[in-house]
């Protein structure tokens, strides 16, 4: 396949490449484009062949739901099933445009196929002029999971999705890096109490101001729950090296991972470490990166998944990770480290 690619300006869109890429999206083909959050990977989220398509361009298991991305609320109202809720009303009002998706039951017009066979969807309303443009233009809500192979680390940037996705969808919307770094907040309101199913740019603390009593689900803890949600079931955002968090008091983990290091070099291994601003210095061996300050993990959001596959370019051959405060916004970042390393995790004690 013969892949499209234009390099966009968010804050001087070019209309002509979004109409041409509007086009695409009606004709049931595949377009990346950026968002806030990360780039997403977008086709017409009310055709089975489209959702088919983004599948097959992700080598996504097809029992993974995809997020459906709208312009207005007239979209969102022709995807689900039900009335919109008070409490929904009051998200949209705070957090929409922006990286929160809220899961409703689903209408007849969603196909199976985008909603991995279940009777809800997921939308969002991205927070990106590019992204927006594009839904209004081509008229219909589009699908898009992270514009990635699936189980890598997400693209934040253009060149991340040109090399994993260029031959295998008709064009690239290239833009500015992403803001965010992590993929939105997924908000399940079809319970009697709003569940976060996936930690992302919205916290917690920040749902709970605004409707009270918010819970996370179990599978955020427990491997071993249902997947309800995109990104629950399947490790995702792993580097191509093995990844190691190091848990506890951060003198003893950095003593520990320097160690590790050290053991890894002298068997002839290139050592990745995954650092902070406030650590970066004090290790002597190995393919140091850091992913921003311990005292603002907005930064380490927004670094995190680039930092993973700086490793790759390297081609490390392991890597050990600084774990952070899972307050706020750490809480979406620990998910992902987390799910990066395949739930390894070695606790340091004193």
């Amino acid at each position: 396949m013969k892949t499209k690619i234009f390099d966009l300006n968010e804050n001087n869109i070019d209309f002509q490449a979004i109409k041409e890429a509007a086009e695409v999206i009606r004709n049931n083909g595949t377009v990346v484009f950026p968002t806030e959050t990360v780039y997403g990977l977008g086709a017409n989220a009310l055709s089975q062949e489209a959702a088919k398509a983004i599948y097959a361009a992700k080598g996504r298991p097809t029992d993974n739901p995809l997020i459906v991305h709208i312009s207005n609320i007239d979209m969102l109202l022709y995807v689900i099933g039900e009335s919109l809720s008070e409490k929904a009303k009051k998200l949209m009002d705070k957090f929409w445009p922006g990286p929160l998706t809220l899961i409703f039951k689903k209408s007849s017009a969603v196909p199976e196929d985008v909603t991995a066979g279940l009777d809800t969807v997921a939308v969002r309303m991205p927070d990106n002029e590019i992204a927006l443009e594009l839904i209004r233009q081509s008229g219909l809500p589009i699908a898009a999971p992270s514009a990635n192979i699936s189980g890598k680390p997400s693209p934040t940037k253009a060149e991340h999705v040109i090399g994993d996705l260029k031959g295998k969808v008709d064009v690239i919307l290239g833009g500015s890096n992403s803001r965010v770094g992590l993929e939105s907040t997924v908000l399940d309101l079809t319970g009697e109490v709003p569940t976060i199913l996936r930690p992302g740019g919205v916290t917690l603390e920040e749902l709970q101001t605004v409707i009270g009593e918010v819970r996370i689900d179990k599978g955020l803890v427990s491997n071993e729950a249902a997947p309800k949600a995109p990104g629950m079931k399947y490790t995702h955002y792993a580097p191509d090296a093995a990844m190691t968090i190091l848990k506890g008091e951060l003198p003893m983990v950095v003593q520990a991972i320097q160690h590790l290091a050290d053991e890894q070099t002298k068997l002839g291994k290139l050592v990745g470490i995954l650092a902070t601003e406030e650590t970066k210095h004090s290790y002597h061996a190995g393919v140091v990166i850091s992913m921003g300050s311990r005292s603002n993990l907005y930064m380490a959001a927004a670094a995190i998944f680039d930092a993973l596959r700086q490793f790759d370019k390297q081609k490390v051959d392991v890597i050990y990770a600084e774990a952070l405060s899972e307050e706020n916004i750490g809480m979406a970042v620990m998910n992902r480290l987390k799910k990066a390393a395949g739930f390894h995790i070695i606790e340091i004690s004193s």
